[in-house]
């Protein structure tokens, strides 16, 4: 089993923040794949189901960004993971908008949902990076981190998380090279 988890903040305040690009990801690949209804469990919100051949968990830590460890903690523990088989999609500055790319540990880069889940799991974990752009000075990064997506850039978020979707049996495969280029194939269509 795999835990996927998408960070973001609870409460429809947030829905269209650039921060919550994690939660949108969880949505995204469930609807995609037909997974089943939303249950409260780990102080989030889980869904249970498959992603190709295997069986995965997707979790929404409604524990606000800085407490994403502690939900994240509580799911791996349950199900006597280890951090191999987690996933934890979020926002990255250091991208350009709508990119997506993959990488397998790492620091945290001052994400307080990463630093929270590597506080509680130590940094060996696989994270889906998805670009958000940086707004080019350090004093504008909280507002643009926590400032909804413009109109504009609708049809960018649409089809990176639906490309997401689409590509994430290569994801729950491990082949995380095929769904980085499938995902940038898709969006250039």
């Amino acid at each position: 089993m795999q835990i996927w988890t998408g960070l973001g903040n609870p409460g429809p305040q947030y829905a269209m923040h650039r921060h919550n690009v994690g939660f949108m990801a969880m949505d995204a690949i469930a609807e995609i794949h037909g997974f089943g209804p939303v249950q409260k469990k780990f102080s989030g919100w889980v869904q249970e189901g498959r992603v190709g051949r295997e069986k995965v968990l997707l979790l929404k830590p409604a524990t606000f960004m800085n407490e994403s460890g502690r939900s994240v903690g509580e799911a791996i523990r349950f199900y006597k993971l280890g951090p191999e088989a987690l996933t934890v999609f979020h926002d990255e500055l250091d991208l350009a908008p709508f990119k997506v790319k993959v990488k397998q540990g790492g620091g945290h880069a001052g994400h307080n949902g990463l630093r929270s889940i590597a506080n509680h799991l130590g940094p060996d974990f696989r994270r889906v990076r998805l670009g958000i752009g940086h707004p080019g000075h350090k004093d504008r990064v909280h507002g643009h981190v926590l400032g909804n997506y413009a109109k504009p850039e609708i049809d960018g978020l649409s089809d990176m998380l639906a490309s997401i979707g689409a590509e994430a049996g290569w994801l729950a495969d491990g082949d995380d090279v095929r769904f980085m280029n499938d995902v940038a194939l898709r969006m250039q269509g």
